[in-house]
């Protein structure tokens, strides 16, 4: 059937996601997603919002939800920028706001879905090796640009840079759009967002997926000045008006104003990521120091192929990424306190 497609789906290597796997009693620690339930308001709200309302088209705007998380960040609510999973709100600005005649700037190893992007809206990219200790050395991208994406924490690594350091990168490039996806950034990281009343070239992308526990419905937002969320519209209502549900729209206004929810559950989610970082040292891994809900992790006498694949043997499912500079290392999901037990007893199998 490859005879109807266009040239532009030939040349397209899309991304690989993490595996979702059905198998029985499998620890899934490959995918990042939150260990634990939603909270119980988040539940009751998706409930409430199931009814003959289904039949009409949600809020295209989700004012209700902009509006929660703009309050959140000290922001208004025409600052905030909704969209169906970060990675479409990624996709929007990949298109809309990071796309010059001069090439993106970001980081060797980062989020893969990055280079699909970029291939997808033809965006040259020139990559900024990260330094020896796999962190991000801003002063190296003190060069000429169209745009800046950064991850902070950065993945796969799991390090993040302290805000002062992004506020200079920002700064150093008053012309280029930079943006800061911040997936990850609940869990030990500064977020950016206080920046963007400051900076008209800010855009701070996060998403409800990771510490929210929302995966499962696909919420994203970014946060920027006016001109930058005036363009991701822009990319949205040429693409698909509606792209939040009514019951995705409840379920994230109430995840974000539970926060005591929140605070319980980044807790326990760092608590186990110390534990299960100071377990592995004792057992001879290289860990990196990680501001995110996943380990990034390495031995000295072990490929990173090999341990993954004896892992899964023992139904322990882990990322790993086979390219250059980081093929040895593991990335490990913090799961509950069972499955991180789980999981070390299997390394201790294996090592």
């Amino acid at each position: 059937m490859s005879r109807f497609w266009s040239s532009a789906v030939h040349a397209l290597e899309p991304y690989v996601a993490g595996e979702q796997p059905n198998v029985p009693n499998l620890v899934k620690l490959n995918t990042n997603e939150c260990p634990y339930a939603p909270s119980q308001r988040v539940l009751d709200e998706i409930a409430a919002a199931t009814d003959t309302r289904l039949r009409l088209y949600p809020d295209p705007t989700s004012a209700d939800l902009r509006q929660a998380i703009a309050a959140r960040f000290g922001l208004t609510s025409e600052e905030v920028f909704v969209g169906n999973g970060s990675d479409e709100v990624l996709a929007f600005a990949f298109a809309g706001i990071l796309k010059h005649d001069t090439p993106l700037l970001q980081p060797d190893i980062t989020y893969s879905f990055y280079k699909t992007y970029a291939r997808l809206f033809d965006i040259t990219v020139e990559e900024i090796p990260l330094d020896a200790n796999f962190r991000v050395d801003v002063s190296d991208y003190n060069c000429p640009c169209g745009a800046i994406i950064l991850s902070n924490p950065n993945a796969p690594t799991g390090t993040a840079l302290p805000l002062e350091e992004i506020e200079k990168l920002v700064s150093g490039h008053p012309d280029q759009a930079v943006l800061i996806d911040e997936a990850y950034v609940d869990f030990g990281a500064e977020t950016a967002a206080s920046l963007v009343p400051r900076h008209e070239n800010l855009l701070v992308v996060q998403t409800f997926s990771k510490s929210r526990a929302l995966a499962g419905l696909r919420v994203g937002f970014a946060l920027g000045q006016r001109p930058l969320i005036e363009a991701l519209e822009r990319m949205r209502d040429s693409f698909n008006s509606y792209p939040l549900d009514r019951l995705a729209q409840a379920a994230a206004k109430a995840a974000i104003e539970d926060e005591a929810w929140f605070i319980e559950i980044r807790s326990k989610i760092i608590a186990n990521r110390e534990m299960v970082t100071a377990e592995l040292r004792s057992r001879g891994f290289e860990v990196l120091s990680s501001s995110a809900n996943f380990v990034f992790a390495r031995h000295p006498a072990h490929q990173g192929a090999d341990l993954a694949r004896r892992l899964r043997e023992q139904a322990v499912l882990v990322r790993h990424f086979n390219k250059p500079r980081i093929a040895d290392f593991l990335r490990i999901t913090i799961g509950t306190v069972e499955e991180c037990r789980q999981f070390l007893r299997a390394i201790d199998q294996i090592i």
